[in-house]
């Protein structure tokens, strides 16, 4: 029997633009005290921003912070035109941050040490490290960058910054399903030095997550590619390629991926930390 090659990865990145005045305004855009869905035709030209120190770059910001709602890290599509980047790119101490790129390419320096990143391309940056990004091809590369506060244990040291790629990273085998849904995980679920995963979640066509998991964790979920129909709270929602999905804490969530191919979502969500308590001032 031959085995079949593994099916290289692809990924979607917002083209920008403007709708013509002659398009519809119905879309599938919607947030709920719940979720939020993002639909990639809400990422045109005028909902980017741009960020200190960075050149030649814009940013879609489609996630921070919001009382009430998901209240742990924000996440940016970012945008970096031929000789764009930055020197200077965070400006919090405090936070550490992931970044993985879906198209062209890109040269990160971490702690002096330079890396190539293409498409696939992942680097965790932990807090108080020094880097710097650059876009040094002559085309336009984007990437996302996800980031966090980074909560501090005393007694349990900060982890380590790292570079990888996904197409190194093997798929773990969810239990009972044959392969039809996996994780890549790019940090060990073990080390509780992590307090966020940033991972890619696969499911081949008949894929599902069979029950709503509803749990403590924040979400973002970007699809890379594919689409499927995701349960959130109450509703059936159809997702593809270049969406975003936005979940609170205990959001009931499942999926159901009838292809003709495979659904892929870059998946965020903190973990392994107590939930923070107030302190009453006495």
């Amino acid at each position: 029997m031959i085995t079949p090659e593994p099916t290289p990865p692809r990924y979607y990145a917002p083209k920008g633009g403007l709708p013509a005045q002659t398009e519809l305004t119905t879309d599938r855009a919607i947030f709920t005290e719940a979720y939020a869905v993002l639909p990639r035709g809400t990422m045109t030209d005028i909902v980017t921003s741009l960020l200190p120190f960075w050149e030649k770059t814009r940013v879609w910001v489609i996630a921070r912070p919001l009382s009430g709602f998901a209240e742990t890290f924000s996440q940016y599509i970012v945008e970096v035109s031929p000789g764009g980047g930055s020197e200077k790119p965070e400006l919090d101490p405090g936070a550490e941050g992931v970044v993985f790129v879906v198209r062209g390419a890109l040269t990160l320096t971490l702690d002096g040490e330079g890396h190539d990143l293409g498409p696939g391309g992942y680097a965790f940056l932990p807090p108080g490290c020094s880097w710097t990004l650059h876009n040094t091809s002559g085309a336009t590369a984007s990437f996302h960058w996800i980031r966090k506060a980074y909560q501090v244990v005393e007694g349990i040291d900060v982890p380590a910054a790292f570079v990888t790629n996904e197409v190194d990273v093997p798929g773990d085998e969810m239990p009972g399903t044959d392969g039809a849904w996996t994780t890549q995980r790019f940090a060990d679920p073990s080390d509780i030095r992590h307090d966020m995963h940033v991972n890619i979640v696969n499911f081949q066509p008949g894929g599902v997550i069979p029950f709503p998991e509803t749990h403590v964790m924040e979400h973002g979920l970007y699809v890379l590619e594919g689409k499927a129909m995701y349960l959130l709270n109450n509703d059936w929602v159809e997702v593809q390629e270049g969406d975003f999905m936005w979940l609170r804490a205990f959001c009931p969530q499942a999926c159901y991926a009838g292809g003709p191919g495979r659904f892929r979502y870059l998946l965020y969500k903190d973990v392994n930390r107590h939930a923070t308590l107030s302190r009453q001032l006495v």
